[in-house]
Protein backbone atom coordinates (compact mmCIF):
# COMPACT_ATOMS: atom_id res chain seq x y z
CA UNK A 1 0.00 0.00 0.00
CA UNK A 2 1.43 3.17 -0.93
CA UNK A 3 2.22 5.69 1.78
CA UNK A 4 2.10 9.55 1.99
CA UNK A 5 3.31 10.15 5.46
CA UNK A 6 5.79 12.76 3.99
CA UNK A 7 3.00 14.47 2.09
CA UNK A 8 0.96 14.58 5.54
CA UNK A 9 3.42 16.00 7.90
CA UNK A 10 3.86 19.10 5.38
CA UNK A 11 0.43 19.57 4.41
CA UNK A 12 -1.22 19.48 7.78
CA UNK A 13 2.11 21.51 9.07
CA UNK A 14 0.91 24.11 6.57
CA UNK A 15 -2.19 24.18 8.70
CA UNK A 16 -1.46 23.17 12.01
CA UNK A 17 -3.11 25.38 14.01
CA UNK A 18 -6.41 25.05 12.41
CA UNK A 19 -5.77 21.22 12.72
CA UNK A 20 -5.37 21.59 16.57
CA UNK A 21 -8.14 23.22 17.01
CA UNK A 22 -10.43 21.30 15.01
CA UNK A 23 -8.74 17.86 16.01
CA UNK A 24 -8.94 19.19 19.66
CA UNK A 25 -13.52 19.18 19.88
CA UNK A 26 -13.34 15.50 17.92
CA UNK A 27 -15.77 13.39 19.32
CA UNK A 28 -16.57 11.00 16.62
CA UNK A 29 -14.93 9.53 12.90
CA UNK A 30 -17.44 8.53 10.27
CA UNK A 31 -16.38 6.36 7.53
CA UNK A 32 -17.35 5.45 4.29
CA UNK A 33 -17.12 1.90 3.19
CA UNK A 34 -16.48 0.93 -0.47
CA UNK A 35 -12.68 2.23 -1.10
CA UNK A 36 -12.16 3.42 2.25
CA UNK A 37 -12.81 0.07 4.68
CA UNK A 38 -13.05 -1.88 1.65
CA UNK A 39 -10.80 -2.07 -1.68
CA UNK A 40 -13.28 -1.05 -4.50
CA UNK A 41 -12.32 -2.65 -7.33
CA UNK A 42 -11.18 -5.71 -5.85
CA UNK A 43 -14.30 -5.92 -3.98
CA UNK A 44 -17.02 -4.86 -6.38
CA UNK A 45 -15.04 -5.65 -9.84
CA UNK A 46 -15.86 -9.47 -9.71
CA UNK A 47 -19.09 -8.90 -7.84
CA UNK A 48 -20.26 -6.03 -10.25
CA UNK A 49 -19.33 -8.33 -13.16
CA UNK A 50 -21.11 -11.23 -11.71
CA UNK A 51 -24.43 -8.84 -11.40
CA UNK A 52 -24.01 -7.51 -14.46
CA UNK A 53 -24.06 -11.23 -16.42
CA UNK A 54 -27.25 -12.46 -14.24
CA UNK A 55 -28.88 -10.05 -14.75
CA UNK A 56 -28.66 -10.23 -18.61
CA UNK A 57 -29.03 -13.39 -18.52
CA UNK A 58 -27.04 -14.41 -21.66
CA UNK A 59 -27.72 -11.44 -23.71
CA UNK A 60 -24.80 -9.94 -25.35
CA UNK A 61 -26.04 -6.81 -25.83
CA UNK A 62 -27.70 -6.06 -22.33
CA UNK A 63 -24.00 -7.26 -20.71
CA UNK A 64 -22.28 -4.24 -23.37
CA UNK A 65 -25.28 -1.64 -22.18
CA UNK A 66 -24.77 -2.36 -18.71
CA UNK A 67 -21.37 -2.05 -18.76
CA UNK A 68 -21.62 1.15 -20.70
CA UNK A 69 -24.11 2.90 -18.45
CA UNK A 70 -21.95 1.75 -15.00
CA UNK A 71 -18.89 2.78 -16.85
CA UNK A 72 -17.31 -0.84 -16.13
CA UNK A 73 -15.09 -3.15 -18.20
CA UNK A 74 -15.96 -6.10 -18.61
CA UNK A 75 -12.56 -7.75 -19.69
CA UNK A 76 -10.32 -6.24 -16.57
CA UNK A 77 -13.46 -6.09 -14.59
CA UNK A 78 -12.51 -3.05 -12.70
CA UNK A 79 -14.45 0.18 -13.04
CA UNK A 80 -13.58 3.76 -14.46
CA UNK A 81 -12.70 6.74 -12.25
CA UNK A 82 -16.27 7.99 -13.56
CA UNK A 83 -18.95 5.38 -12.55
CA UNK A 84 -21.70 6.16 -10.63
CA UNK A 85 -21.52 3.21 -8.72
CA UNK A 86 -18.41 5.23 -7.29
CA UNK A 87 -19.56 6.54 -4.43
CA UNK A 88 -23.34 6.50 -5.69
CA UNK A 89 -26.25 4.49 -4.74
CA UNK A 90 -28.93 1.91 -6.40
CA UNK A 91 -31.57 4.76 -5.99
CA UNK A 92 -29.68 7.42 -7.46
CA UNK A 93 -28.22 5.12 -10.25
CA UNK A 94 -30.94 2.63 -10.89
CA UNK A 95 -32.82 4.08 -13.36
CA UNK A 96 -29.97 4.62 -15.66
CA UNK A 97 -29.05 0.92 -15.06
CA UNK A 98 -32.85 -0.42 -15.82
CA UNK A 99 -32.98 1.59 -18.85
CA UNK A 100 -29.83 -0.62 -20.31
CA UNK A 101 -31.57 -3.65 -19.46
CA UNK A 102 -35.15 -2.30 -20.99
CA UNK A 103 -36.90 -2.76 -18.10
CA UNK A 104 -39.63 -0.39 -16.30
CA UNK A 105 -39.95 -2.14 -13.04
CA UNK A 106 -37.09 0.23 -11.26
CA UNK A 107 -38.29 -0.38 -7.92
CA UNK A 108 -37.80 -4.40 -8.38
CA UNK A 109 -34.69 -4.03 -10.36
CA UNK A 110 -33.36 -2.15 -7.23
CA UNK A 111 -34.18 -4.50 -4.90
CA UNK A 112 -32.67 -7.12 -7.26
CA UNK A 113 -29.76 -5.54 -7.63
CA UNK A 114 -29.07 -5.11 -3.93
CA UNK A 115 -29.41 -8.51 -3.04
CA UNK A 116 -27.41 -9.71 -6.03
CA UNK A 117 -24.14 -8.05 -5.34
CA UNK A 118 -24.91 -8.44 -1.53
CA UNK A 119 -24.76 -11.80 -2.50
CA UNK A 120 -21.66 -11.42 -5.15
CA UNK A 121 -19.40 -9.27 -3.35
CA UNK A 122 -19.06 -11.77 -0.12
CA UNK A 123 -17.37 -14.15 -2.28
CA UNK A 124 -14.64 -11.11 -3.15
CA UNK A 125 -14.64 -8.85 -0.13
CA UNK A 126 -11.08 -7.33 0.65
CA UNK A 127 -10.23 -5.03 3.25
CA UNK A 128 -7.98 -1.80 3.11
CA UNK A 129 -5.22 -2.47 5.08
CA UNK A 130 -6.24 -3.68 8.84
CA UNK A 131 -9.42 -1.72 9.54
CA UNK A 132 -9.96 -3.12 13.06
CA UNK A 133 -6.97 -2.16 14.08
CA UNK A 134 -7.39 1.40 13.21
CA UNK A 135 -11.14 1.27 14.66
CA UNK A 136 -9.78 0.38 17.88
CA UNK A 137 -6.81 2.65 18.10
CA UNK A 138 -9.25 5.29 17.36
CA UNK A 139 -11.94 4.23 19.86
CA UNK A 140 -8.78 3.72 22.63
CA UNK A 141 -8.61 7.71 22.51
CA UNK A 142 -12.31 8.20 23.29
CA UNK A 143 -13.76 8.58 19.75
CA UNK A 144 -16.59 7.15 18.35
CA UNK A 145 -16.80 5.20 15.13
CA UNK A 146 -19.25 4.67 12.48
CA UNK A 147 -19.94 4.24 9.08
CA UNK A 148 -22.20 5.48 6.59
CA UNK A 149 -22.71 4.24 2.97
CA UNK A 150 -24.34 4.73 -0.27
CA UNK A 151 -24.81 0.35 0.02
CA UNK A 152 -27.79 -0.68 1.91
CA UNK A 153 -27.51 -1.20 5.64
CA UNK A 154 -28.15 -5.04 5.33
CA UNK A 155 -25.25 -5.41 2.69
CA UNK A 156 -22.96 -3.07 4.48
CA UNK A 157 -24.08 -4.97 8.34
CA UNK A 158 -22.94 -8.45 6.56
CA UNK A 159 -19.47 -6.71 5.09
CA UNK A 160 -19.02 -5.78 8.28
CA UNK A 161 -19.32 -9.01 10.40
CA UNK A 162 -17.19 -10.84 7.79
CA UNK A 163 -14.41 -8.42 8.74
CA UNK A 164 -15.47 -8.71 11.94
CA UNK A 165 -15.85 -5.21 12.36
CA UNK A 166 -19.56 -4.83 14.27
CA UNK A 167 -18.31 -4.85 17.36
CA UNK A 168 -16.21 -1.50 16.89
CA UNK A 169 -18.88 0.61 15.35
CA UNK A 170 -21.23 2.56 17.36
CA UNK A 171 -23.29 3.79 14.44
CA UNK A 172 -24.21 1.75 11.10
CA UNK A 173 -26.03 4.04 8.13
CA UNK A 174 -27.04 3.16 4.76
CA UNK A 175 -28.48 4.70 2.00
CA UNK A 176 -31.80 2.76 2.75
CA UNK A 177 -31.72 3.59 6.86
CA UNK A 178 -34.44 7.07 6.77
CA UNK A 179 -31.14 9.61 6.68
CA UNK A 180 -31.06 9.89 2.97
CA UNK A 181 -27.98 9.26 0.88
CA UNK A 182 -24.69 11.13 -0.01
CA UNK A 183 -23.66 13.67 -0.83
CA UNK A 184 -26.60 15.00 1.89
CA UNK A 185 -26.06 15.73 4.56
CA UNK A 186 -28.21 13.47 7.02
CA UNK A 187 -25.80 10.46 7.69
CA UNK A 188 -23.55 12.95 9.43
CA UNK A 189 -26.17 14.38 11.02
CA UNK A 190 -27.65 11.69 12.46
CA UNK A 191 -24.25 10.01 13.88
CA UNK A 192 -24.00 13.03 15.29
CA UNK A 193 -27.37 13.02 17.14
CA UNK A 194 -26.16 9.43 18.31
CA UNK A 195 -23.19 10.08 19.79
CA UNK A 196 -24.45 13.78 21.18
CA UNK A 197 -21.90 15.76 19.36
CA UNK A 198 -22.28 19.20 17.23
CA UNK A 199 -21.60 18.09 13.27
CA UNK A 200 -18.23 20.27 13.41
CA UNK A 201 -16.85 17.97 16.09
CA UNK A 202 -17.17 14.95 13.18
CA UNK A 203 -14.75 13.48 10.78
CA UNK A 204 -15.99 11.73 7.80
CA UNK A 205 -13.64 9.75 5.83
CA UNK A 206 -13.88 8.78 2.55
CA UNK A 207 -13.11 8.10 -0.72
CA UNK A 208 -15.02 10.06 -3.21
CA UNK A 209 -16.94 13.50 -4.07
CA UNK A 210 -19.88 12.36 -2.67
CA UNK A 211 -18.24 11.52 1.03
CA UNK A 212 -16.58 15.00 1.04
CA UNK A 213 -19.60 16.87 -0.27
CA UNK A 214 -21.44 15.18 2.53
CA UNK A 215 -19.41 16.04 5.15
CA UNK A 216 -19.09 19.64 3.64
CA UNK A 217 -23.21 19.64 3.86
CA UNK A 218 -23.42 19.32 7.46
CA UNK A 219 -20.37 21.19 8.42
CA UNK A 220 -18.36 18.04 9.65
CA UNK A 221 -14.30 17.61 8.69
CA UNK A 222 -13.72 16.03 5.63
CA UNK A 223 -11.20 13.58 5.28
CA UNK A 224 -10.26 12.01 1.82
CA UNK A 225 -8.39 8.57 1.64
CA UNK A 226 -6.51 7.94 -2.03
CA UNK A 227 -7.61 4.12 -1.65
CA UNK A 228 -10.07 4.53 -3.82
CA UNK A 229 -10.81 5.08 -7.38
CA UNK A 230 -10.55 8.85 -7.19
CA UNK A 231 -7.16 10.80 -7.30
CA UNK A 232 -5.33 13.18 -5.60
CA UNK A 233 -6.71 16.02 -7.90
CA UNK A 234 -10.05 14.91 -8.06
CA UNK A 235 -10.23 14.92 -4.26
CA UNK A 236 -7.91 17.92 -2.73
CA UNK A 237 -10.15 20.97 -3.60
CA UNK A 238 -13.17 19.19 -1.49
CA UNK A 239 -11.27 17.84 1.34
CA UNK A 240 -10.05 19.67 4.46
CA UNK A 241 -7.14 16.86 5.05
CA UNK A 242 -5.89 14.06 2.43
CA UNK A 243 -4.62 11.08 3.24
CA UNK A 244 -3.13 7.72 1.47
CA UNK A 245 -5.86 5.65 3.61
CA UNK A 246 -7.21 4.95 6.97
CA UNK A 247 -3.50 3.41 8.51
CA UNK A 248 -2.64 7.46 8.10
CA UNK A 249 -5.15 8.11 10.40
CA UNK A 250 -3.35 7.71 13.62
CA UNK A 251 -0.67 9.76 12.14
CA UNK A 252 -3.15 12.50 11.26
CA UNK A 253 -4.56 12.77 14.61
CA UNK A 254 -1.24 12.90 16.58
CA UNK A 255 0.09 15.72 14.48
CA UNK A 256 -2.61 17.99 15.76
CA UNK A 257 -2.35 16.70 19.32
CA UNK A 258 2.00 17.75 19.32
CA UNK A 259 0.77 20.77 17.71
CA UNK A 260 -1.84 21.23 21.13
CA UNK A 261 1.08 20.34 23.34
CA UNK A 262 3.61 22.74 22.04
Amino acid sequence: MNSVKSDLNSSVNASLQDATTRFSKLRGVLFDKDGTLIDFQRTWGPAIHAVIHALAGGDVEKIRAQAECLHFEIETRRFRATSPIIGGATSQYGSAWARALGRADFVALRAEIDTLAAAACIESLTPVGEPAEILRALRATGLKVGLATNDAEASARRHLAQLELTELMDFVAGYDSGHGAKPDAGMVLAFAREIHAEPEQIALVGDSLHDLESARAAGAIAIAVLSGVASREDLAPHADYVIADIGELPALFAIASRGAAR
